[in-house]
């Protein structure tokens, strides 16, 4: 076997951009061949690969799976939108998706599964970054499920079936007839894309949105220089308001703009003539909390012209 030096791993590195190691187990498998150790590991979808690795992906896709009673959602990003839009890369995710059914909703097992090329989810989108030539990665994954009932998903702004920019799933727990929960959970699932509610009641709130909230308007309502009594009653009707804008089961169904969606399940319900509870929604938006480069060409171009 060829003795690996690293001045040959150097030269495979500058020549691929690949990983030192990548490029030492390379050299390995070609017995120091350069030019093949550079094929395998363009074959493997390294090469290059950790060159795109630095760019910000915050483009993609979000793919909706249900087999009924559980649901995911499953967000992969791309650098472009345009990728998006690439046949090859919404199979890719939509297999990603597939799989998603078994990670329970770990993001981190899911990368780690086994996709149809033998390999795991994050070589698989590393073989297909070489390929598309963006960068790109799974970012997170949801899951909702019940024991009896549906789990609803819904796509807003859909470029394929079940893929698209947001997601919603929607779970609702009852032995009522499948249609119609199907139906009353893609209204529901429609909603939530609208509304983008904080939680589904208020007990399930972040403790800590709410104190940031009722500090907020103390603040506010202190400038209006009234006794503190009166700000605590004027505190207590406003937070009321914002349970009602932020919360799932207060809100106003938008499709008829005077129900709550409490009422709305209620009324199903009756008309079901069976208990419904709806026990969760997930809404994922492409992209959300990832901070883009604003590229200003204009400046670049200024720049450019400066040093003339």
């Amino acid at each position: 076997m060829a003795q690996i030096t690293a001045a040959m791993v150097k030269e495979l590195r500058e020549k691929t951009s690949a990983g030192m190691m990548d490029c030492k187990k390379a050299l390995n498998e070609t017995g120091g061949d350069l030019e093949a150790a550079a094929d395998w590991l363009r074959t493997k979808g390294i090469a290059k690969a950790d060159k795109k690795s630095s760019r910000v992906a915050a483009e993609g896709l979000v793919a909706a799976t249900t087999n009924g009673t559980t649901g995911t959602l499953t967000e992969v990003n791309s650098e472009t939108d345009f990728v998006s839009r690439n046949d090859e890369f919404q199979t890719a995710v939509r297999h990603i998706a597939d799989l998603s059914l078994d990670a329970e909703g770990d993001t981190a097992k899911l990368a780690q599964m086994e996709t149809k090329t033998g390999q795991s989810v994050t070589d698989f989108l590393v073989t297909l970054v070489a390929k598309i030539g963006e960068n790109m990665g799974l970012r997170r994954t949801t899951l909702l499920s019940v024991s009896q009932g549906v789990v609803t998903t819904y796509m807003h702004n859909a470029v394929a079936d079940n893929l698209g920019k947001i997601g919603v799933l929607v779970a609702l727990e009852s032995s009522g007839d499948k249609d119609a929960l199907e139906a009353l959970g893609k209204k529901i699932a429609m909603h939530v894309a609208a509304t983008a509610p904080l939680a589904l009641d208020v007990d399930s709130l972040d403790p800590a949105d709410v104190e940031k909230e009722r500090n907020a308007l103390i603040a506010e309502a202190r400038e209006s220089g009234k006794p503190e009594a009166i700000i605590e009653k004027m505190v207590d009707g406003r937070m009321q308001k914002f349970f009602k804008e932020s919360v799932l089961m207060q809100q106003i169904f938008v499709m008829d703009g005077e129900n709550t969606i409490e009422q709305v399940v209620e009324t199903e319900a009756k008309t079901l003539g069976t208990p419904i509870k709806l026990t969760g929604f997930s809404r994922m938006q492409l992209g959300e909390g990832i901070e883009k480069v604003q590229e200003d060409f204009a400046a670049e171009v200024a720049a450019t012209r400066g040093n003339d």
